[in-house]
């Protein structure tokens, strides 16, 4: 009878495995399907219990789900095995094909062991295939098909409804829901990962999103200017993209400033300044050109904005105005090197520029000699490179900018070239003063120095509001009476110092003479015409001198033409 009805079971069997096995594709999460192949066993496969065991990250093994009873889920659900145990598990016992079964006369020696179980004790069987409630029934689940891949999880089953132990068909039929368990708990856990990489990248790109929105309205609202450029490319340094505040400093709108890179709009002394900056991604102080042909004074902080792949792509830069403070600069500048009340260089000034002209070797000696016959002498290009500093503002005579001494320092000139160093220097040199008509071809630096006849009268007689109007008025007729590379400075009290490049001896004399004559008209002050004289001494500053042996040797000529002047030649207030 039994042998009849086989072919009806096992139909039987085959539909509710098909059924059980199409209710696993409708699981919505790894916990569902985990839960649905559990119940499956139980409603399929004719067993009263059953337990989903699945492998961890860290290899052992946890209960994931339960069916058939509450008190074993109660016991079991969530609890971990080692896989230590489990291994030893599966290597014993009968091997039903892919399944395991370790009989109650073996099942003793796993009592004591880590693996969460439910199982009671119950009589010897009546006959032979009879279950007992020792018996262990476990089937394997691998990643990719029966006994292949990893390890996935084990499914163990326990309480045939029947009473009896699996045939050859209830084997085949346990054996092919596991394997069909491994596919919907591997589909299942790859739904959950996905999902779980589609919200963090969705956490991710919000955050992108938060950090660009961030960025811009940093960017946008900033109190100082910010830009954008390209790096690379045919487009290297064009301004990409600029805030408000950088519009507004340099007066134009963002179109515009579009069309232009900053070399574009960068002081044209400033270029050399700006690629090394750019370059380096640092900072730099340097002058813009505002809309109406003006420059503003800004500091640049850099930062290149690499691409891992592409390497440098845009460069970030804060724009700063700092026209206040470089104005502030310049004005203690100004008033550490000039005169507080005639406004001429003053005397620290004088020596700094008069020693920046003078190397430490005199004109004559071998080394000048031979630098200067060569193509390569101290006198090569000095011409272009003092013109140059003359219309750059740093000439003698000019306020604006750094002075000529900051260009030139006196150990730097003709003796460096004995250790390789090249500056262009020009020597001093004195003309033939014996000469009166000054036509033996050289040309010197003049030093000029004034000394007022009659000041002291003034300064005693009127006070000192009336000297101090004396001076600045004299210091205003001697400044318009040379050319504009001259320096003209106050050395202090009533005394003058006329710095003029390029004279023969006869031309200094005229220029004494003019300013002599500049000097003498009267002056007046509240009301009143006060004059004074002026006593000129000539002095060249020559290589090899100090600036206070050539200061001193004007200042002895002085007193000599002061002596030798008739007294009453002398104008006084």
């Amino acid at each position: 009878m039994e042998t009849e009805s086989e072919p009806y079971v096992r139909l039987a069997t085959l539909r509710q495995v098909h059924q059980v096995v199409a209710e696993l594709n409708t699981a919505r999460s790894l916990a569902d399907t985990l839960q649905t192949v559990a119940d499956g066993i139980v409603a399929g496969l004719g067993y009263e219990l059953s337990a989903v065991n699945l492998v961890r990250p860290d290899g052992d093994l946890v209960v994931a789900a339960v069916a058939g009873s509450a008190s074993a889920e109660a016991l079991m659900a969530g609890r971990v095995g080692s896989r230590v145990s489990w291994e030893r598990r599966l290597a014993m016992g009968d091997h039903w094909g892919d399944l395991r079964f370790i009989p109650y006369t073996e099942g003793w020696v796993l009592d004591d062991d880590d693996v969460p179980q439910w199982h009671t004790a119950g009589p010897a069987p009546r006959f032979t295939d009879e279950w007992h409630p020792m018996d262990r029934l476990f089937a394997p689940m691998y990643t990719t098909g029966p006994s292949g891949g990893e390890l996935l999880g084990v499914i163990s089953v326990d309480k045939p409804r029947n009473g009896r132990r699996p045939g050859p068909w209830g084997r085949e039929a346990l054996q092919m829901y596991a394997s069909q368990a491994a596919i919907a708990i591997s589909n299942a856990r790859l739904r959950a990962n996905m999902q779980r990489a589609l919200v963090r990248l969705e956490r991710e790109q919000q955050a992108l999103r938060a950090s660009e929105e961030s960025f811009r309205q940093a960017f946008e609202y900033a109190p100082s200017g910010m830009a954008i450029a390209e790096l690379g490319g045919d487009q290297h340094g064009r301004l990409h993209r600029t805030n408000d505040a950088l519009c507004r400093l340099l007066g134009r709108s963002a179109s515009q400033m579009r069309r232009y890179s900053f070399s574009d709009l960068v002081h044209p002394e400033d270029v050399t300044t700006l690629l090394r900056t750019s370059a380096e991604g640092g900072r730099a102080e340097l002058r813009l050109a505002r809309r109406d042909g003006t420059y503003v004074w800004v500091s640049l902080r850099n930062s290149v904005v690499a691409d891992a792949a592409d390497g440098p792509r845009f460069l970030l830069t804060h724009v700063e105005d700092i026209e206040e403070r470089k104005r502030h600069e310049l004005q203690l500048a100004h008033r550490a090197s000039h005169d507080s009340l005639t406004g001429l260089p003053n005397s620290a000034e004088l020596r700094a520029r008069l020693s920046s002209r003078l190397c430490g070797r005199p004109p004559g000696s071998e080394t000048h000699a031979a630098a200067a016959a060569g193509p390569y002498g101290c006198l090569d290009g000095f011409a272009e490179v003092e013109s140059t500093a003359y219309a750059h503002g740093h000439g003698y005579g000019s306020d604006a900018g750094p002075d000529y001494a900051s260009d030139f320092a006196p150990d730097d000139f003709c003796a460096g070239h004995e250790a390789g160093y090249d500056h262009h220097h020009v020597h001093a040199i004195a003309p033939d003063e014996g000469d009166a008509a000054g036509d033996d071809g050289i040309k010197g630096l003049a030093v000029l120095l004034c000394d007022l006849d009659g000041f002291k009268s003034i300064n005693d007689r009127f006070g000192h509001h009336t000297g101090d109007a004396v001076l600045i008025e004299v210091a205003r007729r001697l400044s318009s009476g040379v050319r504009d590379g001259d320096t003209v400075a106050r050395l202090g009290g009533d005394e003058f110092v006329v710095l003029a490049d390029g004279l023969a001896t006869a031309d200094a004399e005229d220029l004494a003479v003019r300013l002599r004559n500049a000097i003498i008209p009267p002056i007046r002050v509240d009301g009143r015409a006060v004059r004074v004289g002026a006593s000129f001494g000539i002095g060249w500053a020559g290589c090899g001198m100090s600036a206070d042996e050539v200061l001193h040797s004007a200042d002895q000529r002085m007193y000599v033409e002061k002596r030798s002047r008739a007294k009453a030649g002398r104008r006084a207030g």
